[in-house]
Formats: structure tokens, C-alpha cells, sequence
């Protein structure tokens, strides 16, 4: 299987060690490519809004974000990996989601995406992980991902993780491998109802610009290309 990890940290601590734990609990033989942000990302969108109205070849960042985007692309499963900072993800992990924001199915979506699975992967020392794991799964669901699972894991004794109980370090890694579980052996999934009824909506709203554009906006070249709207 081949997977993508997104890390939203390049600390090798708490987030670092489930990532790797629900790795492992897939077994061996995966091809996996990792991206630890901000290191493979380290610029925020500079909302130049280039990709939008040309080519998403042209965003300033993207020797950075193209080899992200391809590697989903190329992906059956895809992995996020974020600590939770003030209830939400971390700014590097939104600044990706940024870049990508090209991609959502309002603009221009690669039906690869549809048959993808995703896990989000959370932590903080309490028990609110939503937020953060909303930031990515709202995303991912635009993107068109048809399914995504979430794990969020609550350190409650600290923010070191060996510096936890042992007990809790057990219950915490029990957890982690139980829901890798979810992900082995598993065919991709179909296009999911929710994801089939914004790709309907977004379908329906470019039909409609498109009559009205002597000159094709991009998104709406890239649907007509696609088949996916008519043109005079």
C-alpha cells in the first residue's frame, strides 16, 4: 500500500511517536512517503491568488507543495499527524491546507482523490481535539476523500510522552494500534454520499458561471476539460 504521512511538526515527541506507532501497526511491506512540516513547507500562502486565476504551476511555493499534492495523488492512504495547538491545528499544518485549497472541488478537484481513505491523528494534554481535527478533515472533505477516520489522543499527565505513567504510555500505544486495525487490508472505498453531494453542488454552480464567461475562467476550463461541464 502506498501511504503519505503529513506531519504538522518537526519534533520528534508525542506526535512523532503515535505517528510512528500506527505505522508499525500496519505491518511491513508499505511504501511510505513523509513530509515533516514546516521543513518540506515552510512558507504560509502569500494569497497571491496565482493558482486560482492561471495555474496552480505557478504558486511562488510550489517546489514545495506540487511534490506534496503528487504524493497524495499517488497515495491509497493518506496520514495526518498534528499536536493540537489553542484547540487547533498547528500553523504549518494549516499553511498546507492552504496551498491546497486550489484543489477543493469549487475549484479544481482531481477525481483521484475520491477513492482515498485518510487518517487524522491528534494529541493534546486534554481532551479537545475536534477543532484541530475539523481543520484537516474539512479539507480533506472538499478535497473529496472519501473516507477519514480520526484518532485523538489525550496526554492528560503531561506533554513529555516518556515522561507519562507507564500505564498511561501502554493505554495511549493500545489505542493507536487499535486503530491502525481500521486500515489494513481494505479495498479502496467508493465515492462517498456526502462527497458525491458537493461535487453535485460545485458541478451545478460552474455549469452556470460557465454560461455566463465569454472567456472560461480556469476552474471552469478545467471542468469543461474534464467533461465534467458543458460549453457552447
Amino acid at each position: 500500500m502506498k501511504i503519505t504521512v503529513v506531519t504538522g511538526t518537526e519534533q520528534k515527541g508525542c506526535t512523532y511517536r503515535i505517528k510512528e506507532t500506527f505505522l508499525g501497526a500496519l505491518g511491513p511491506g508499505h511504501d511510505i512517503t513523509e513530509f515533516y512540516l514546516p521543513r518540506d513547507l515552510p512558507h504560509f500562502c502569500s494569497g497571491c491568488k496565482v493558482c486560482f486565476f492561471k495555474d496552480e504551476a505557478l504558486c511562488p511555493h510550489a517546489d514545495y507543495v506540487v511534490p506534496i499534492w503528487n504524493s497524495m495523488l499517488d497515495s491509497e492512504l493518506l496520514v495526518f499527524a498534528s499536536p493540537v495547538y489553542a484547540l487547533r491545528t498547528t500553523a504549518q499544518m494549516k499553511a498546507l491546507l492552504d496551498h491546497l485549497c486550489v484543489h477543493w472541488m469549487v475549484h479544481r478537484p482531481d477525481e483521484r482523490m475520491f477513492h482515498k481513505r485518510a487518517a487524522i491523528l491528534t494529541n493534546a494534554v486534554g481532551a479537545i481535539q475536534k477543532g484541530a481535527q475539523r481543520d484537516i478533515q474539512t479539507s480533506l472533505t472538499w478535497l473529496g476523500v472519501s473516507q477519514i477516520r480520526t484518532l485523538g489522543i489525550g496526554l492528560m499527565e503531561g506533554i513529555i510522552f516518556n515522561q507519562l505513567s507507564e500505564k498511561r504510555q501502554k493505554e495511549i500505544l493500545r489505542k493507536v494500534v487499535k486503530f491502525a486495525e481500521m486500515f489494513k487490508n481494505q479495498a479502496p472505498p467508493r465515492q462517498g454520499l456526502k462527497v458525491r453531494g458537493l461535487f453535485a453542488i460545485c458541478q451545478m454552480m460552474h455549469q452556470q458561471a460557465a454560461r455566463k464567461e465569454t472567456v472560461l475562467s480556469a476552474d471552469n476550463e478545467y471542468w469543461a476539460k474534464k467533461g465534467w461541464i458543458k460549453t457552447p
